[in-house]
C-alpha cells in the first residue's frame, strides 16, 4: 500500500518556513510521504503557508490559493488547506470568500493541522524539522510575536506578543542541525533585540548566541532583525571577538526623518541611530550592515525623502533593501494617517533608493578585488560553484562565482581571491 502524498506550500518569510519544516517532519513522522513547495498534483493534502506581511504578499498568498482551488476542482489534489499569518488574521473572511478550502488553521496550530490528517501529534519532537533548505545551513527561530508598536505593522496582530524560548532548547534544536550537517545557522525572529526579556527578565540575546557557538558542528551564525530601540550592545564584542559569528547584522531601520520615524512610532530619532551605526562600526570594524528602508508613508515629504536618499549615501550600506508603504487593515497609520502618495510615486521613490544602494553597492564590491575571503559554497552552477562570504546571508543577499581545478562540495568552506565584482555578486577563485 502505497503512503498518502502532502504538499507544504511556503509563502513569505523565513520564519514562515521553519513553521513549514516542523509540519513536514510531523507529517512524516505519521507516515506521510512529505514534499515542499512541489508543483506536481495527485497529492492528498495540500497545505499552504501564507503570508500577511503587506500587500503584495497577502496578494501572492490569494493567488495561490485559487490556484490549488482549481485544481481541487479538476481533482488532482484531495484537501485544501491554508494555514500561517493571513489565515490567522482574516480566517471567517477566507471561510465566506474561499469555501473550497476545507478547513483554515492559524499560525499556532500546529497540533490541529496534524490532527487533521488523522495521526498523533508528537510535541517531543516539534523542534525535529524535516530541512527545506541546502543541508548545510538552516534557520533557528528564536521567538514568536512582537511588543513593538511601529504604526505601519500589522504582524504583531497575526503573531501576537514577543514569547522567547528558552536557551537550553534553542541549543538543544542546534544539536540536532549540526548533526545534519547543518554548518550555519540563522537566528531569525521578528526581533532579536527583545530575546529573553520576557522569560528572563533580561535580555539574553548575547549568552544564547555564545552558547549556540559551542556546538559542535555549527561554523557560522548570522543574526537576523534586531531593532535600533533597545539595541542589545553587548552582542557586539561577541560578534567581535567569537569567530563562529559572522560581522553581519541586519537591522531594519524604515526611515531616518525624525518627522516620519515619529509618526512610525519607532521610538528613534536620527540623531540616536546614527550613534548606534557609529558604535556598532567603532566596536566591530569590518562589520557589514544590511538594513530595510519604507517609503512612501503617510506624510512623507519630498525634504523628507531627500533626507533619507542622502543618510543611505553617507552611510554606506553594505546591503539593503526597501518596501513602498502599503496601508494595512487595524493598524494605528492606517486608522490616524491619510495614504497621501499615489502608488507610481511610492514606487519611484522605492526604485530611486535602490539605484542609489546599486552604485554603492557596486563601489564597495570593487574595493573587494585582490582581498581574500573564507567563503561557504552553497551550489554548482555552470561552470562555476557559488558561495557567500560571511558578509552575505542566503537568498538576499549577492554571491561568489568561483573557479576552481577541482571539484569543490556543497557545504565546504574554502578561502578565495576576489577577481572580479559586479554591482552585486564578486568573482573569485580557490586559492
Amino acid at each position: 500500500m502505497s503512503k498518502k502524498r502532502v504538499n507544504v506550500v511556503t509563502m513569505g518569510c523565513s520564519k514562515n518556513l521553519v513553521d513549514s519544516e516542523v509540519l513536514l517532519s510531523q507529517l512524516e513522522k505519521g507516515k506521510f510521504e512529505v514534499v515542499h513547495d512541489s508543483n506536481e498534483t495527485g497529492f492528498d493534502a495540500v497545505f499552504i503557508n501564507t503570508c500577511g506581511f503587506i500587500q503584495d504578499a497577502k496578494e501572492e498568498s490569494i493567488n495561490m490559493i485559487l490556484d490549488y482551488a482549481e485544481a481541487k476542482k479538476r481533482g488532482e489534489i484531495n484537501k485544501l488547506y491554508v494555514m500561517g499569518c493571513l489565515s490567522e488574521r482574516y480566517q471567517h473572511d477566507l471561510e465566506t470568500e474561499l469555501p473550497e478550502v476545507d478547513r483554515y488553521f492559524g499560525k499556532f496550530d500546529m497540533k490541529a493541522m496534524v490532527e487533521e490528517l488523522k495521526v498523533a501529534y508528537h510535541p517531543e519532537y516539534i523542534y525535529e524539522r524535516k530541512l527545506t533548505t541546502p543541508s548545510h545551513f538552516a534557520y533557528l527561530k528564536i521567538s514568536e510575536g512582537c511588543n513593538r508598536s511601529c504604526s505601519f505593522c500589522a504582524i504583531p496582530k497575526m503573531t501576537g506578543r514577543h514569547k522567547s524560548r528558552t536557551i537550553e532548547s534553542l541549543v538543544q534544536e542546534a544539536k540536532y542541525l549540526a548533526k545534519r550537517g547543518v554548518k550555519e545557522v540563522l537566528l531569525i525572529a521578528q526581533d532579536l533585540s527583545y530575546y529573553g526579556i520576557d522569560i528572563y527578565g533580561k535580555n539574553r540575546l548575547a549568552e544564547l548566541i555564545e552558547e549556540v557557538s559551542k556546538v559542535d558542528g555549527i561554523e557560522w551564525i548570522r543574526l537576523h532583525y534586531l531593532y535600533p530601540t533597545k539595541f542589545p550592545m553587548d552582542i557586539l564584542p561577541v560578534m567581535r571577538e567569537n569567530p563562529k559569528v559572522c560581522k553581519y547584522l541586519d537591522m531594519p531601520l524604515q526611515h531616518i526623518a525624525n518627522p516620519v520615524l515619529k509618526n512610525m512610532l519607532r521610538h528613534v530619532s536620527r540623531e540616536e541611530t546614527e550613534a548606534l551605526l557609529a558604535k556598532i562600526r567603532e566596536e566591530v570594524p569590518e562589520v557589514v550592515i544590511r538594513t530595510t528602508m519604507l517609503v512612501g508613508f503617510p506624510g512623507e515629504t519630498e525634504d523628507d525623502f531627500e533626507e533619507l536618499k542622502e543618510f543611505i549615501e553617507e552611510q554606506k550600506f553594505g546591503r539593503l533593501g526597501v518596501f513602498a508603504y502599503s496601508k494595512e487593515d487595524g493598524t494605528y497609520a492606517a486608522e490616524k494617517f491619510k495614504d497621501s502618495l499615489d502608488a507610481e510615486t511610492k514606487q519611484e521613490r522605492a526604485d530611486e533608493i535602490m539605484e542609489i544602494q546599486q552604485y554603492i553597492s557596486a563601489e564597495l564590491n570593487r574595493e573587494r578585488i585582490g582581498k581574500e575571503f573564507n567563503v561557504i559554497v552553497d551550489r554548482e552552477e555552470g561552470e562555476y560553484f557559488i558561495g557567500r562570504t560571511e558578509y552575505d546571508s542566503p537568498e538576499v543577499d549577492g554571491e561568489v562565482l568561483i573557479t576552481s581545478d577541482r571539484k569543490l562540495k556543497k557545504g565546504e568552506f574554502v578561502v578565495v581571491r576576489i577577481t572580479g565584482a559586479e554591482d552585486y555578486d564578486l568573482y573569485a577563485e580557490v586559492i
